[in-house]
Order: C-alpha cells, then structure tokens, then sequence
C-alpha cells in the first residue's frame, strides 16, 4: 500500500507540475500603442525566449486600440500612450482589478527631413512655425481629435500660444507611425513625435523638444484585460518591468517607471 501511495503521489505531483507549466507557458495577445512597436517587439522575444508563452502583438493608436478592445477584440493585455483611454476602458469595467499601472514615461519632439535647411528650434511662444512650414507646408501630427500624440501636442501648442499659427495646416496622422513616415518622405517639412520614436528613423533628425511643463505628463499605463489568460497577462506586465525589459525600453528612447 505505502508503494502504491508513493506512486499515487509521484503521479498527481508530475500532472500537477505540467499543468502549472503549461498555464504558466499560456499564450496571450498584447495591443501595444504604435510608439511601443519596436521595445514591445523586442522585449515580447526576450519574454518567448525565456520559456514562457507566445505573445502576439497587435499595434495602432491607444484610441483605435481600445475601441477594439470595447467592441471585443480578444486583448488580453494594452498599453496606452495616455491615461484617458485606459480610463475609458476602466469605466467600461474591462479591465482586470488591481492590475494597471504606469509603465513608461516619453517626451514630444519636434522633426524634420534629414535633408532640412532647419537645424534647431527653441521651442517658445516666439517660435514661428508658418515660416518653417513655408506656403504650403503641414505639420505632421497624430489627429489631434483622438491620437494621444496629438492631443499632447496641441495642449503643447496652445499652451505655448503657438497653435493659431498651425490649426489649419495639420496633417492628421492615423497615429505616430504614420505622422514619422510623412516627415521622413519629406512630404511635410515638420512634425511632432515622441523621443522614442525619432530614435528609430535616420530618415529624420530632432530639431527640437518642448517643455515638459507645456502639457501633461506622458505617461503610459499598462492593465491586463478581463480575459481567461489573467495568470499569464499578469506575468507578462511583471516582465515589462524588469531591469532586462528596462534596458531595451530605455534603448528606444523611454523613460521606465
């Protein structure tokens, strides 16, 4: 008998370690802000790579990615570029309890072609932006309507007294990405991106950055969405704030939390 509960035994604690590794190991799908492509990308291979599950990305604006998540997109994890569509996730109750915080922190730039005249700005309410955007220039910019980038540029520039001199010469951008590529294809002679977006592009050079005091804090908050992967989300926002994380966000131009 003592044999048989021995091997009873044996067998229950070898189902039981296979089936927490195999939670433990559980896929899930994370929606990342467009400015986190290239970190989240990066550190979701580092996450893999460790043993644990496959992490698919999906990225765009947090506007366009909450709406998503709102209408049922199967997210488990989000991270947005502000805290306004975060909360308007949170008040749809959409979010897992307990689980959100603040990941990362960024500042706004202004950028130019590599091949602009334009070397440097001081970011000033004395700052004339119609002389650089010349006759029929726009300003490349996430809408600022609903694209957070947008939204803390144009609190920028109106706190700045800059925006009468651009409100109707904006290039709205479906999201950062898409406003970096109009300036690196020379198509506007000025945009406004995150730091750690002109980081990744060589086709654009930063000419300037505004005050931080100029609009809100850029902060980015990260939450796990109610979804069955709860244990693996949380694991994997655990994993986002590691010191082997913190290297590769702080490589793209972030400040880690």
């Amino acid at each position: 008998m003592p044999r048989l509960l021995k091997a009873l035994a044996l067998a229950v604690g070898l189902f039981l370690g296979a089936f927490q590794a195999q939670m433990a190991a559980a896929d899930i799908t994370a929606f990342g802000a467009a400015s986190t492509t290239d970190g989240l990308t990066e550190i979701a291979k580092l996450y893999e790579a460790g043993g644990n599950g496959q992490v698919t990305l999906s990225f765009a604006s947090s506007s366009t990615l909450a709406k998503q998540i709102e209408n049922g997109a199967p997210a488990d994890v989000f991270i947005s570029a502000n805290a306004e569509w975060m909360d308007y996730l949170e008040e749809k109750n959409l979010l897992e309890p307990g689980s959100r915080s603040d990941l990362l922190g960024n500042r706004i730039v202004f950028i130019v072609p590599a091949s602009s005249p334009v070397q440097s700005l001081t970011v000033s309410p004395q700052l004339d932006l119609a002389a650089i955007l010349g006759q029929d220039g726009l300003l490349s910019v996430g809408d600022p309507a609903h694209v957070p980038v947008g939204k803390y540029a144009k609190e920028a520039l109106e706190n700045l007294k800059l925006w009468p001199q651009v409100e109707n010469r904006i290039a709205a951008a479906k999201d950062v990405r898409a406003g970096l590529v109009l300036v690196e294809r020379a198509e506007s002679p000025l945009g406004i991106v995150y730091a750690s977006d002109a980081v990744i592009s060589e086709k654009i050079r930063v000419v300037g950055a505004f005050p931080t005091d100029s609009h809100t804090n850029i902060d980015y908050p990260v939450a796990a969405l109610k979804t069955a992967n709860t244990a693996a989300s949380l694991d994997f926002i655990k994993f986002l704030s590691t010191p082997e994380a913190g290297k590769i966000w702080a490589k793209y131009g972030f400040e880690v939390k």
